[in-house]
């Protein structure tokens, strides 16, 4: 592949990238940037950098970094000699966004209980979507929380294998 058509599929891919966070009801400016820290070279990049890439403009762009480091993907950071900020893609952040999401799991399935603690003489057909809800969540909390956990010994162990050789 020659250089132009290389720029172009990784352009294809960012906006890809975008496509599905707008999907997911994120910003696709966001997902752009997300894109872009996970394919560029080097790491990190300037806001200039990523306005290039990217497109957009210097609100959008700090908006959005904004939303990336809050959501914990991306990190800021600076520079030996630079005045400028820096971004990257935070290494590991996966897990750590996929716990969060698993607190919110955790937090439906205890106001189903709580509104089924309060249905207690209710009719079963009145506790019926109470009772589905804390199923679906309970049943989230319980196959997934060991899953992350096996994936992050996985992680620790491949990182392991990796220093040794």
């Amino acid at each position: 592949m020659n250089p132009v058509q290389r720029e172009a599929e990784y352009k294809r891919l960012i906006e890809d990238f975008g496509i599905v966070f707008d999907e997911m009801g994120l910003p696709r400016m966001a997902g752009r940037i997300l894109g872009w820290l996970l394919v560029c070279d080097p790491p990190h990049q300037s806001a200039a950098q990523l306005r290039e890439m990217v497109g957009g403009s210097k609100g959008a762009i700090s908006t959005m970094t904004w939303l990336l480091i809050h959501s914990g993907l991306v990190e800021r950071l600076g520079m030996p000699g630079s005045r400028a900020t820096y971004y990257r893609f935070k290494c590991g952040s996966w897990s750590e966004l996929m716990k969060s999401r698993m607190s919110r799991v955790r937090a439906m399935r205890e106001l189903s209980e709580r509104g089924l603690s309060l249905m207690e003489s209710e009719s079963p057909e009145m506790r019926r979507r109470l009772e589905e809800m804390r199923d679906f969540y309970l049943f989230f909390e319980q196959k997934v929380l060991p899953l992350l956990d096996r994936r992050e010994q996985h992680h620790v162990e491949k990182l392991a294998s990796t220093a040794k050789g």
